[in-house]
């Protein structure tokens, strides 16, 4: 009977296809708003099996890209009283894209993320 072994290999294989399907989910709650929350449990629940890989700094970019786009949004929201939420939005929406497209960069070119000032991409 041949034994089933994971390899470390096998495993960073296995994480960075799930890095790659956050990212998706991510990029997919432009359309549907709820995909993003499915992403940040993954990332949550997902976090310690990237510890000390390359795929680490993707999941913290991708948290933080999370939280920091709500809380732009939920300013936006309340902004929109005065008119101006709708440039926080849009403003919100091109970072949020932007930050998935240089972390989807990095992760096919299998390097980590090093984020730099105003969290954007080092």
């Amino acid at each position: 009977m041949a034994e089933l072994t994971t390899t470390a290999d096998d495993k960073l294989r296995s994480n960075r296809t799930l890095t790659w399907v956050i990212y998706g989910l991510y990029g997919a709650s432009f359309l549907v708003g709820i995909t993003s929350i499915v992403a940040i449990i993954l990332n949550y629940v997902k976090r310690g099996d990237v510890a000390g890989t390359y795929l680490e700094s993707h999941f913290t970019w991708q948290i933080r890209t999370f939280w920091i786009g709500v809380i732009v949004a939920i300013v936006g929201g309340l902004l929109m009283l005065v008119l101006v939420g709708w440039l926080v939005w849009l403003a919100d929406m091109v970072w949020v894209i932007y930050r998935l497209v240089m972390g989807a960069l990095r992760l096919s070119e299998s390097q980590p993320i090093v984020e730099g000032k105003y969290g954007l991409a080092a």
